[in-house]
């Protein structure tokens, strides 16, 4: 009881990393999730035997998972079995031309001569530009919180600093190394990994697909979701208290530092300092501070419109991953973001975990996720809304030759923005946050620390370093060694 307590608001994978940290250097946890489930946004929804992740299909960079079993005595093996995905997609473009995607270069540098064999020499040249970025973050932006200063390994990356490409637009860059307008679609497809669209991101997005490239894809046998039980059963061993059905009402000051939580059914939690794993544009409202507005529209992350369907036949020609490209990318992402509607003509992305594992369904048939980008508006998903994104979504599927399976779906559930906002508290289910176009949304984002209010921290994808499954446990890193520079025992 003489430990010091930190509340932990939100049990998404941040919150779940953070507690398990903080558990095992000694402070006393308490992580409080409003929902019924613990995990956030990597979740799961199982009917009549077919299990679906609802959130990530994988991981890469596996290693910063490892880190954090390790960090509580544990080792990663153990807990997960995890399967290298190779290929990693295959791509379907509008006019019928299709390839499969893989890590392993040698395969794809025969890919790319088929395509465009001028690519090959522009293939490196990207490749290079993100390793160079990848080996500058690793000393910066990964390890260190939002505008601290750099230190004497810091100031040697930047020094190597590829300044030329890197800071220039990321779509801009794609088209200077490839001529081909497949593997510029391909290659433009990334910033869509944080929310974000490439003819507004910052060219320092290169990294994501050379993480790819490099460090490969990797999918959890049993579903993604294995990770959020097996941090939920360590926090558990370490004594976390993991509490579900726990809405946060407020944060709780005294003298302007951190106090405590209040619930949602007036129990008043106190605490020695608090870790917000929700979105931090909820923070202001949470403190009652006055005039706090909802994140903007115009600064928001996409959301995502989402069908999960448990089909009872197997579909032996549809690979694990695949990716259903529109006609028009540039007219996509302005409908995205521009215009702020469902594109006329979506690309699609479908996960079919079931061709990799067959645990996810009960004996035969498929588990089907299908992904289209949708804008992160506060307008409701209605009915007919949701109708007709369907039926877009399904005519670019048709026109890619994804086969009919209208007749055999056991079960269906479907994901609005209007839903991942409600579910998530997430501004217009947004799913990132803020997107990242613009140096000041990339590499501006909510610092780790509360730079006002002594006691208050932050963790997650709306935070820095930003989303995607490896970097919130690296913000879980970096706000855990924040926590012990700055608080004290």
């Amino acid at each position: 009881m003489s430990k010091r307590h930190a509340a932990v608001i939100g049990a998404g994978l941040g919150g779940l990393a953070v507690a398990l940290r903080l558990a095992t250097a000694g402070w006393r946890v308490t992580v409080c999730e409003s929902g019924p489930a613990f995990g956030g946004k990597m979740n799961r929804w199982s009917a009549q035997g077919f299990t679906f992740d609802t959130g990530p299909s994988l991981i890469t960079m596996p290693w910063v998972f490892s880190d954090l079993f390790a960090a509580a005595g544990a080792r990663m093996e153990v807990h997960l079995d995890l399967a290298r995905m190779e290929p990693l997609a295959r791509y379907v473009f509008d006019d019928g031309t299709s390839f499969e995607y893989g890590s392993s270069i040698p395969q794809l540098l025969t890919t790319i001569k088929q395509i465009e064999p001028r690519d090959v020499d522009g293939f490196w040249r990207f490749l290079h530009l993100g390793a160079r970025i990848f080996e500058l973050s690793k000393e910066t932006f990964f390890r260190r919180g939002a505008f601290e200063p750099p230190d004497a390994a810091a100031i040697r990356a930047l020094r190597r600093m590829p300044l030329w490409h890197a800071w220039g637009n990321y779509h801009a860059v794609v088209a200077k190394h490839f001529r081909s307008p497949y593997l510029r679609q391909l290659y433009d497809r990334y910033p869509t990994y944080v929310g974000s669209s490439p003819y507004a991101a910052p060219a320092t997005l290169a990294i994501i697909p050379y993480i790819e490239l490099a460090f490969g894809g990797w999918y959890v046998r049993g579903g993604l979701y294995r990770i959020v039980q097996s941090l939920v059963d360590l926090c558990r061993a370490q004594g976390v208290e993991m509490r579900v059905n726990s809405r946060v009402a407020s944060i709780v000051r005294d003298n302007g530092r951190i106090a405590g939580v209040t619930l949602g059914d007036g129990e008043i939690l106190p605490a020695d300092i608090v870790i917000m794993n929700g979105d931090t544009a909820a923070v202001p409202a949470l403190l009652a501070q006055p005039g706090a507005k909802p994140l903007a529209t115009a600064a928001r992350s996409m959301s995502g419109f989402v069908m999960l369907l448990g089909v009872r036949r197997e579909l032996p020609g549809v690979p694990h991953h695949s990716v259903y490209f529109s006609a028009d990318y540039a007219r996509e992402f302005g409908d995205l973001f521009e215009r702020r509607i469902f594109p006329e003509d979506p690309t699609v992305y479908v996960n079919v975990p079931s061709r990799t594992d067959r645990s996810v369904v009960p004996g035969v048939g498929e588990t089907v996720f299908i992904m289209a980008n949708a804008p992160a508006d506060d307008e409701p998903w209605t009915k007919a809304r949701t109708a007709e994104s369907t039926s877009r979504v399904l005519a670019r599927l048709q026109r890619g030759g994804f086969p009919v399976v209208d007749d055999d779906i056991v079960v269906r559930d479907t994901w609005t923005p209007t839903r991942l906002a409600s579910t998530y508290a997430a501004p217009g289910g947004a799913i990132y946050g803020t997107h990242s176009h613009g140096w000041r949304h990339a590499f501006m984002r909510p610092p780790n620390k509360d730079a006002k209010i002594a006691g208050l921290y932050y963790v997650g994808g709306s935070t820095h370093p930003g989303g995607g499954t490896p970097t919130v446990l690296m913000s879980a890193q970096i706000t855990s060694d924040l926590i012990a520079r700055y608080e004290k025992p």
